[in-house]
């Protein structure tokens, strides 16, 4: 109590310090860098990482890209690949002239590496570059790439990807921002007591936002996906925190002298709630970190921060807000909208069997669509792109014309003979879609001798410790056939050289899928034990958390089980993130409704009175803040052009409203069906039962229940 008389005490010092802070949180927030490559989130230990970093450690070759150039004369080429040499951190660029132009008669060099690099009306070449995928200076480059080249030139690659995600996101961000705000502004105004206080709702809830973001300074960058999404989160999953602490002030205010004391009051209970509510979603984010893909870590850290700072926000900035425009607040109150629940709870109760049978009656369908969904996601992030950003027409066209639709790189030991590397190559060639694969082998034939080859060539293709090859494949990344090839060809590689690597996208996103495969599960099993936990302890009961987690994971079963009966592919990363945020961020309003029901039966409510009663003094909490999950999140899913955006907020959209009507129709009818069993297992339940009457209740339903 102390803390809160404080609160309202210090009001204007406290609002004065949240406005200097946010003079460093724009500047942190500026200063944040956004990493837009999902690559970067595996773990160092694996081969495919450990061999990219060789690459760059020893031929100063990090990101990798195709450019292919449509009508264009050899002499012009020629032209535009010096430039692109020139251009800043191009290590390497290699076209066929790279080799001929030296002191390779053409007519020596294989027919294979010609048709390579050339068709009827285009031509191909391979750039490398000295910075990594996602690095600034890669994506400048690739702009300037794009730039020299003109619109006869296409870019391929992560880099190009990368460089066009980081383009559309920056361009789209802002629109998220303002989108949600929009319509969670709409559904306060809708839903809550006065046309005024929404604002002032969204001035404490931007302030912490602002504060959150720009103390991700501190982690040195983020996630493309967490930025996008952290705003937004943020205000669907705070909003309730506000909410909370203004009905509380309000009824307080009908029994203390002046504001002051109702707002001291206000602050001490809505602390207690909203400690014990933010728990749960702090849970669920957390539980993100146990992913071996870092992006998961990411994610849950800035989440996780973001709902602390939207208690401390709640109990600190909100009521300060409040007492300074309490006036116009007060004389802009208007009676709710929703209107009174107890008739309708009350026909509820009474038809409760039926919500019990439509429960078990759905539960089997969704519980299989949503193992089907989960193994039907997509690991490829060209899919998640709109399908005529330049990224995306550049692999259409590498695929159609060159039937190219990804490359691998092969590093292997530098003492590796001429004649086994020629060996292994055959042996690849062999293996289903591999269209060709080039090294300095692949030049050199068997006609010429390598000392003849220049060191400015042989600089490209080996170092003091490698010898790099490229393998062209027929099949898409992240597709069961590509990953079928590369293990395949790791075999044949291992066989010449156990320490050689298999590297590049495709056996990347082989390790993202079995990665990630392993953290669905591992993230499942953390979030559920970690809120199982928090709520026996906020409940006492032993029966409770499974009553209540059954209901809210229903709710994802039944939500992540439309896409396979829809006909729809998520990106790999949402079922992993949506199972953990929609129990975390959820499952507060089963504790909400129980919560109730336990305070009315240990206050010696019957069992009916006591379901009854819960259900109607929650529904209205409960819909307001599943309206503003829904709200803050569905117009950001409508408007986004990249999908793994969109897709996640329609999947959180969907989920708020599906956990309401989960909790409003299924949890008082588990808690009508097992009462008795509640009772004997919840301390400070164990009394209640003994001598009840069966139906004490039944008397006065219809006059109590309006039913």
């Amino acid at each position: 109590m102390k803390l809160a008389k404080a609160v309202v005490k210090f009001r204007i010092p406290i609002l004065v310090i949240a406005l200097l802070l946010m003079i460093p949180a724009v500047f942190g927030y500026a200063g944040t860098r956004v990493n837009y490559d999902m690559l970067d989130y595996l773990p160092e230990d694996m081969d495919t990482v450990k061999g990219q970093n060789e690459l760059m450690k020893d031929f100063g070759k990090g990101a990798f890209s195709f450019i292919i150039v449509e009508n264009m004369r050899e002499k012009d080429v020629a032209a535009l690949k010096a430039k692109i040499e020139n251009v800043e951190h191009v290590e390497t660029v290699i076209w066929y002239d790279s080799l001929a132009d030296l002191s390779i008669p053409m007519e020596l060099l294989p027919d294979k590496i010609y048709k390579a690099f050339n068709t009827d009306n285009a031509t191909m070449m391979a750039v490398f570059f000295d910075s990594s995928t996602s690095a600034d200076i890669t994506m400048d480059a690739i702009r300037e790439i794009r730039k020299v080249a003109g619109e006869q030139c296409f870019v391929s690659g992560m880099s190009a990807l990368v460089t066009d995600l980081k383009d559309l996101c920056e361009k789209e961000e802002p629109i998220y921002v303002g989108i949600a705000v929009a319509l969670a502004l709409a559904a306060m105004l809708i839903f809550l007591d006065s046309w005024l206080v929404p604002f002032v709702f969204l001035a404490s809830i931007g302030m912490m936002i602002l504060l959150n973001l720009g103390s991700n300074y501190f982690f040195g960058e983020i996630s493309y996906i967490t930025k996008a999404l952290s705003a937004v989160l943020q205000l669907a999953v705070t909003m309730d925190y506000s909410i909370f602490l203004w009905h509380s002030y309000n009824e307080k205010m009908r029994s203390c002298s002046d504001n002051k004391e109702a707002m001291a009051e206000a602050v001490h209970d809505t602390f207690t709630s909203v400690l014990g509510s933010s728990i749960t979603t702090v849970a669920g984010f957390i539980a993100l970190c146990f992913m071996t893909f870092t992006m998961g870590r990411d994610l849950g850290l800035v989440m996780a921060k973001g709902v602390i700072f939207g208690v401390i926000g709640c109990v600190t900035v909100l009521p300060a807000l409040i007492l300074v425009f309490d006036k116009p607040l007060q004389k802009t109150k208007h009676r709710p909208l929703i209107p009174e629940m107890k008739g309708l709870a009350g026909k509820m109760i009474k038809i409760f069997p039926v919500f019990l049978i439509l429960f078990a009656g759905i539960i089997i369908p969704a519980y299989y669509g949503y193992s089907k969904t989960n193994s039907e996601v997509y690991y490829d992030m060209g899919e998640c792109l709109p399908k005529n950003i330049p990224y995306v027409t550049a692999n259409e066209k590498l695929h159609n014309d060159f039937n190219i639709a990804s490359t691998h790189m092969l590093l292997v030991d530098k003492d590796t003979s001429s004649k086994d590397v020629r060996s292994m190559m055959k042996e690849m060639e062999k293996v289903d879609g591999v269209k060709y694969v080039l090294g300095l082998e692949s030049v050199v034939g068997s006609r010429i001798p390598e000392e003849f080859i220049p060191d400015e060539v042989r600089s490209k293709l080996e170092s003091g410790k490698w010898k790099l090859l490229l393998i062209n494949s027929e099949y898409r990344v992240a597709s069961d056939e590509v990953n079928k090839q590369i293990d395949e060809l790791n075999g044949i590689l291992k066989k010449y050289d156990r320490g050689g690597m298999l590297i590049g996208e495709a056996p990347c996103m082989k390790d993202m899928i079995e990665t990630t495969d392993h953290d669905f599960k591992v993230v499942n099993m953390v979030s559920i034990l970690a809120i199982f936990i928090i709520i026996a302890l906020v409940e006492k009961s032993i029966t409770l958390p499974v009553i209540l987690i059954s209901v809210i994971e229903a709710a994802i079963f039944i939500n992540l089980g439309l896409p396979h009966y829809l006909g729809q592919s998520l990106p790999f990363i949402a079922p992993i993130c949506i199972s953990t945020i929609q129990l975390g961020a959820t499952v507060d309003y089963a504790i909400l409704m129980t919560t109730r029901y336990k305070t009315e039966r240990i206050a010696g409510a019957a069992k009916k009175e006591a379901v009854w009663t819960a259900l109607y003094t929650s529904i209205p909490s409960i819909i307001v803040s599943g309206m503003g999950l829904f709200a803050a999140t569905f117009g950001v899913a409508v408007y986004s052009d990249i999908d793994i955006i969109s897709s996640m907020c329609m999947l959180m959209a969907r989920g708020a409203v599906i956990s309401v009507l989960m909790v409003v129709l299924t949890l008082p009818a588990m808690l009508m069906l097992f009462d008795k069993v509640i009772c004997k297992t919840t301390v400070g339940m164990v009394h209640i039962g003994k001598g009840e009457k069966k139906d004490n209740t039944e008397i006065g339903l219809k006059h109590r229940f309006g039913v």
